[in-house]
Parts: structure tokens; sequence; C-alpha cells
């Protein structure tokens, strides 16, 4: 077990001082011929993949996952259109079209928007905060003080990226792909080395995707279409092999005519790591010409996520899907609603027919005069024939339910102005309940993805040092708002109990000890330890005493 210890303590010395000079990150992109492309999707990828690839062999696996995929665009295009018909990412639409003709009902979109807002807060906050690296529990005591500080350099140089860049806008689109259509698609890679951050995010419409699933659950492998010009395609993979070829004369360099290509992201074959990128055509035969082109990614720049997963299902389910009948519902009494207002605000009127009035000259306004014969009954209005005071209550019912189903006003600041502590315990504990399986799937398939992948670009720029994640060396330790609930629960329990020892009286509270106590409430609550006074050893403590 000795030997053990000294083994790992030489790998937590091997973590240097994380650099940010231009001669470290130049010989970093020196390495890979991928990186430093302007765009695209090969950009930090190496365009070295041994061995033949089958064409139609990825062809036929694309056109197997569009047909399992064929059964959920009809549903998600109906929660796309009435729950965030502002972004649609299950069908193509013309730029800048009107979406909102068939809506009525705006509650669906706006409790979309507030959940999403939430997920954005509660779990990956643009404060920052919301993940930290530690020792793991196999690094010897001697050498936890000068990881802690080197890896605490690390976390300040990766939310620096994560803040320089346009996280937190695609990372809300793709809150709202997973509230509205439960599955997510994050796109994050290498950016060029004039943008302030290393790091560009990219959230993928649903419509462009395909998976395959692993026998573990995992969305490994990715198919993306892509609809590029010739010039696009050289500019996303300058190392391309077979472009398309002219078609006509005045079909040259420069046209427009667009493409469809897609992206393979398929986990490496023979049992080796990594993963493949391979370019090809859509259409095409068994040639190998249809490759554009192949390169090799130690970690995937793809990073699929899901709310909620039904067994036997690639794909996930999200609360918009569960709130839908009432959603359509709601939109239907609303569109009566507003047709019976309607009604009711120009009338409906009956008239004699004698040769006289023609009701197709009459026009209801104020001081005109309308003739009729004598003797004739003229116009006479008809009752309304909805009521107002039924379509409200339905309404009002199914709105409730649509709220409720998509958390609207049940996730948000647990310690609001003017609530006692035992409310605040409990907002916490409905909020851990509310979101407990969900932030469960969101730490496998989001957050340990997310940031094993930065931290893989910002070593391949020379920024940071090889940082193995696998809690041996090194712990991920999420420490968002919606995380950190469950032990403020519990530090608040512990609060409430040493209350209660204290109106026993001195001797009980001598039971407790204090400091012990003080250093666990801090790590509860998430307060730094720089903050604390440092711990004495044992033996020097007992020496005091």
């Amino acid at each position: 077990m000795a030997k053990r210890s000294r083994h790992v303590g030489r790998r937590a010395r091997a973590v240097p001082p994380a650099t940010n000079s231009n001669a470290t990150a130049n010989a970093g992109l020196a390495d890979d011929p991928g990186l430093g492309h302007m765009s695209g999707a090969g950009s930090d990828a190496g365009n070295n993949g041994g061995g033949q690839i089958s064409i139609s062999g990825l062809r036929n696996r694309y056109q197997k996952a569009v047909a399992r995929r064929r059964n959920w665009l009809s549903h998600w295009q109906e929660c796309y259109e009435f729950a965030l018909p502002q972004r649609n990412g299950a069908a193509e639409q013309t730029s800048g079209g009107k979406r909102l003709d068939r809506v009525f009902d705006a509650t669906a979109p706006d409790a979309v928007e507030q959940l999403a807002a939430s997920l954005m807060a509660e779990i990956t906050p643009p404060s920052g905060g919301w993940f930290d690296l530690e020792p793991g529990g196999n690094v010897p005591g001697d050498d936890r003080q000068v990881l802690t500080e080197q890896l605490g350099r690390a976390v300040r140089i990766l939310q620096g990226h994560f803040d320089r860049s346009n996280f937190a806008v695609e990372m809300h689109q793709a809150f709202l792909d997973l509230v509205t259509a439960g599955t997510a698609c994050l796109r994050l890679e290498k950016a060029d080395l004039h943008s302030p951050s290393a790091f560009r995010f990219t959230a993928v419409p649903l419509r462009d995707l395909a998976f395959e699933e692993r026998s573990d659950g995992k969305m490994d492998a990715v198919f993306r279409k892509l609809s590029l010009t010739r010039d696009e395609i050289r500019t996303n993979w300058p190392d391309a092999v077979n472009m398309p070829e002219r078609e006509t004369a005045r079909d040259d360099a420069d046209s427009q005519k667009r493409f469809a290509v897609i992206e393979a992201v398929v986990p490496a074959a023979n049992g080796q790591s990594g993963y493949d990128i391979c370019v090809f055509r859509e259409e095409g035969g068994a040639s190998h010409g249809d490759l554009i082109y192949r390169g090799q990614f130690d970690v995937s720049p793809y990073i699929a996520f899901r709310w909620m997963k039904a067994p036997g299902e690639i794909y996930g389910r999200s609360p918009v899907m569960k709130a839908l009948p009432d959603i359509k519902t709601a939109n239907k009494v609303v569109e009566l609603v507003l047709k019976n207002a309607s009604i009711a605000v120009t009338g409906i009127w009956q008239a004699d027919d004698d040769g006289v009035l023609n009701p197709a000259t009459i026009r209801l306004i104020p001081g005109s005069i309308i003739p009729k014969a004598v003797g004739s009954a003229g116009l006479k209005p008809l009752d309304a024939p909805g009521r107002f005071d039924v379509s409200d209550l339905v309404l009002s019912d199914l709105r409730d339910r649509i709220r409720r189903c998509l958390l609207a006003d049940r996730l948000g600041q647990v310690d609001q102005p003017g609530m006692t502590a035992t409310e605040v315990l409990e907002r916490a504990s409905e909020n851990a309940r509310l979101l407990g399986a969900t932030y469960g799937r969101l730490q496998a398939e989001l957050l340990y993805p997310l940031i094993r992948r930065a931290l893989y670009i910002l070593t391949r720029t020379g920024e940071l040092p090889d940082i193995p994640i696998d809690g041996d060396v090194v712990v991920l330790r999420h420490s968002a708002p919606l995380a950190q609930l469950p032990r403020r629960v519990q530090a608040g329990q512990a609060l409430d109990w040493l209350s209660r020892i204290a109106t026993l009286g001195p001797d009980a509270l001598g039971e407790v000890d204090l400091p012990v106590m003080v250093r666990w409430l801090a790590d509860q609550f998430g307060v730094p330890d720089h903050l604390l006074k440092p711990a004495l050893p044992p033996l020097v403590t007992e020496e005091l005493a």
C-alpha cells in the first residue's frame, strides 16, 4: 500500500504549474496539423487516420440511424410548434418566416423559457463556480496541498475560457432544446488563434443529427448532415482529399451551389481509443472517392445529453412531451375564446328577406341609417353562443397543469427574503426532488464530457498539463447551486440540531467538536479553504493540549 502511495505522489507532482505563454501555445499547435483552422468540423482532429474506411458501411449506418429517428420527427415538430416556435430545431423553415400563426396561448413558451433559464442558473450559471477539481483519495497527504494549488490555478484558467467564449449563449439554446425535445447536442471545438477564448460552442439542431447508442446507453456515434459550398468544405477541411466535381462550365469555384455532406464521428474501430471522423457525400455509391476527409479525435467534440430516457429508446423525452395534450387543448380553447369574443363584439344579426334590406351593403357603424320595408322587423341580434365563464375555468385549470409539468415557479432562488430557515430547507428539498434524476443524468452526459473535452483542448494548446479526472489523482466536483442543495439541507439540519443541543446547557454543547463542525459546515456551504485557519496535525494539537 505504501508503494502505491509513493506512485500516486509522483503522479501528483507531475502536474506542473499552468502557463499561458504564446510560445507554449504555438508549440502545442505544431504537434497537431489540424489545430488552428479557422473553422470547422475537424479543427482539432488529426488527419492521420490509419487503415481503410468503408464509406458504404458508414452510409448504411447513417441511413439506419435516420430511419430510427423518423418516428421522432413529427413528435419534435409538434413540441417546437406549440412550446418553442421561435427555435424550430426539428424542421427546415425559411429564415425570418412567421412561426406564431398557430400559437394562441403563450403559457407553454413562457414556461419553457423559464425552465431553461432555471437550468442555466442551477447547473451551469454564467457567473461560474459550477465545477471544481480536487485531489483524489489516493494522493498522499504531503502532496495534497501542492496539487490543490495547481488544480485551483487550472480551474481559474478553464473558467476564464468559458467566460470569454459563447458558452452562455449556446448552452441556453441547448437547454431550450432539452426542455422542448428531450435531447440536445452541444459541439465544443477549438477556436481560432484570434479568438479571446480557446473554445467555440455550437448548439446543433436535432434536425441535422442522428445518433447511435452503445450497449451501456451512451450516445457515442454522431452523424451530422451539413449543406456546404465548395469554399466552405475547403475552409472546414483544408486537407480534403476529394472535392465535389463541377457539373457544368458555369459551376466554378466561386459557385454557391451547396452539397449535402455527412460528418460522422464514431468510436475508433478494432478496440482502439478515440474517435474517427469521416466526412463523405450523402448521395453516392460504394466508391472510396465519396470520402472528403478523414481524421481522428482523442475526445469527441459532440456532447449529447437527454432529459429522461425510456427503456429501449435512444432519444430522450421532455417535460413538454408530457404536457403536450394540455398545451394543444389550451391553445384550442384560447382560439375558440377569441372567436367567441369577436362574435360578442360584432354580434350576429338576422333580417327579413323583404327585398329592401341587402345584407351585403350593410355597414354596422355609428350613425348609419339602415332602410327597411314597412312592417318588416329589420335587423335582430342573436345571443352569443358561448359562455366565457366556463371557458375561463377550463383554461385556468389547463394553464396550471402546464406550468406544473414544466416546473414553472417551482425552481428558483432558495433563500428568498422573508423566508424562515425551515422554509428554505423545504424549498431546497423540493428542488432536489424535482430535478434529482435529471441532474444525475446531466452529470454523466453533459458536465463530465464537457469538462473533459475542455481540458483536452487546453492541453493540446499547451495552457494546461494533462489532468486525468479519473477519481484516482484528480476528482471532478460539481459545485453548481443545484449540486449544493443536498449539502445545504444536511448543513441546515446540523445547525438545527446544534441549536437544540445548545438549549441543554454547556455540558451538552461541550460534547460537540466545534472546530471540526465548523470545517464540515464550511465544506457543505462551499466556503473556500483559504478563509479558514490552517488545521494543525494531530500530534501538534495533542502537545498544545
